[in-house]
């Protein structure tokens, strides 16, 4: 269960898909609630195998590219932390290449919403990727892997979850509201993001023989 909780929690905090709920209403203010439910669904769909297929063919690619598990963690260290501090300072949306021009243009193509901008690249970014992919790499046993799994499956169901209130959440709690759990969330990403560059760090200190 230790497990589960950490893979859980870290995944979670950093796919935020709170942050993603005015995204999320913008682009499905005119729809219906079937509409907006299905939506919901199919783009925590697309979450899920984004999330599957980077945790079980990532560490192929990096192989491919001669990339070490160490040099992954460093850099995707570096992306959480920025991802951290644009939910500290409000600027998640921009941080993630979304703009409201974009966001208008993509009313006008809503079918196809669902995989981008929402799946990717608000909610399946390279941090949950590199995340992922450095979890897979630590792991040993294929009791880890299905729990790892069990995981992912977990927060892609509270994505669909938080998707499917997101106009009761905007009604409820606000703007600021949302901005003050974003905050908050961004402080435990920065966390995770300096962990990983810490931890990176150690080991190239150790290799080297400091």
């Amino acid at each position: 269960m230790e497990l589960f909780f950490t893979i859980f929690a870290a995944l979670f905090s950093v796919i935020n898909p709170l942050g993603t709920v005015p995204i999320f209403v913008g682009l499905t203010q005119t729809d219906s609630k079937i509409n907006r439910d299905k939506i919901a669904f199919w783009t925590a769909f697309n979450v899920l195998a984004i999330l599957l297929i980077s945790f079980f063919v990532g560490k192929f690619v990096l192989q491919f590219f001669g990339i070490s598990i160490n040099s992954l963690r460093m850099a995707g260290g570096l992306i959480i932390t920025t991802s951290g501090f644009a939910l500290l300072t409000g600027t998640f949306t921009k941080h993630k290449g979304m703009k409201k021009s974009s966001v208008q243009a993509d009313i006008e193509t809503r079918s196809e919403v669902s995989l981008t901008p929402l799946a990717i690249p608000m909610l399946a970014g390279p941090g949950s990727i590199s995340l992922l992919i450095t979890y897979n790499e630590t792991m040993k046993s294929s009791f880890q892997v299905t729990i790892a799994v069990i995981a992912i499956l977990a927060v892609c169901c509270c994505v669909y979850g938080v998707l499917r209130t997101s106009h009761l959440i905007v009604k409820s709690l606000g703007a600021s509201g949302i901005n003050a759990i974003s905050r908050i969330i961004g402080f435990i990403v920065i966390a995770i993001g300096i962990e990983y560059i810490f931890k990176a760090g150690a080991v190239f200190l150790e290799e080297v023989g400091i």
